[in-house]
């Protein structure tokens, strides 16, 4: 059989209006898309490079170019695994080697990989940091939706939550606080979002700093994201954390990502599965992890202004698996 050609491309995607977190602002998405061609065959992945993780465009994209050569040679999605180190632009290669093979096989990706076929999934609905005023509002917009994901990481966040609840008294609320709390302000934060009905909390305070979180008593289940990557960071969140959010790009890629989902149930932490901000490209091959998952955040076409051709089928927050022409 040929062997692919590797190409690599950066592209911006405007959000609509701004997103906002505890690090700041972003008014479009910055990503890296692989493709893996043998003239009739493409395979495609995109990836969303995160300074919070040291990494840029231009360097994740050097990094996916870099390999073009041992692409040609022979390199495949096992090898890929040694090749790059978990993170954005290894995520970007192997979920288009996934996609690569899923075509010259004619078989869907799930099958190749010896998945059950991915279904329809709720999604959560993600409300930017802002004034409570503002978010109360936001909430008010996207009440009808049954899982809100709600920005934290600033002064007032007990005022914001309430407003929230206040705004959405039927919607599952879960927190992302970024990592923007402190020891000193962890207990009232988290006593606010259990007044408030929150059913899980994102990242609460730095990786760095995450060792008190098993010092305390936990009124609501805590999710690690910025303190989890791949399996060799489980290790280290026992007793720390009750869930994990898995992420494609802080994985590596779907062959890590459903690893780490593996090995992450078999220490006893809940499953969550995320993404950045991008296209529907880089949530398909995320759809493939999501039936192990109690919590899907997988709404990073809904912020967009607009999506790719072929993306993702939004029923209000109901996600639909990807169409053949998009991936996989």
């Amino acid at each position: 059989m040929p062997v692919p050609c590797l190409t690599v491309r950066t592209e911006r995607w405007p959000i609509a209006g701004a997103f906002t977190i505890s690090r700041g602002s972003k008014t479009e998405a910055e990503v890296v898309v692989a493709e893996l061609s043998d003239g009739g065959i493409c395979g495609r992945g995109e990836c969303t490079p995160y300074a919070r993780y040291g990494e840029t465009v231009a360097g994740v994209a050097a990094a996916i170019a870099g390999l073009a050569e041992d692409v040609a040679c022979g390199l495949g999605r096992a090898e890929l695994q040694r090749a790059l180190p978990a993170g954005a632009a290894r995520n970007a290669l192997d979920c288009a080697f996934i996609d690569f093979e899923a075509k010259r096989s004619g078989r869907p990706a799930h099958e190749c990989l010896g998945l059950d076929p991915p279904r329809p999934q709720l999604t959560a609905y993600t409300i930017s940091l802002a004034t409570p005023d503002a978010m109360a509002a936001a909430a008010v917009a996207a009440s009808a939706r049954p899982l809100l994901k709600i920005k934290l990481g600033g002064d007032r966040d007990p005022d914001r939550i309430a407003a929230v609840r206040r705004a959405a008294p039927q919607a599952e609320l879960i927190v992302d606080a970024n990592e923007g709390w402190r020891a000193a302000n962890l207990a009232a934060n988290l006593a606010a979002c259990a007044a408030a009905g929150v059913t899980l909390v994102e990242q609460p305070l730095p990786a760095a700093d995450d060792a008190v979180l098993a010092t305390i008593a936990r009124p609501i289940p805590v999710c690690a994201d910025e303190s989890v990557h791949d399996r060799a960071s489980l290790a280290k969140l026992v007793g720390k954390y009750d869930a994990v959010n898995i992420k494609l790009d802080k994985a590596g890629g779907l062959t890590e990502a459903l690893a780490l989902a593996t090995e992450a149930q078999a220490k006893g932490f809940a499953l969550m599965v995320g993404c950045m901000i991008s296209t529907s490209l880089a949530i398909a091959p995320a759809m493939l992890v999501a039936p192990r998952a109690r919590v899907i955040d997988l709404d990073g076409p809904l912020l967009l202004a607009q999506d790719r051709p072929h993306g993702m089928r939004f029923a209000g927050s109901i996600l639909h698996p990807a169409a053949a022409q998009l991936w996989g």
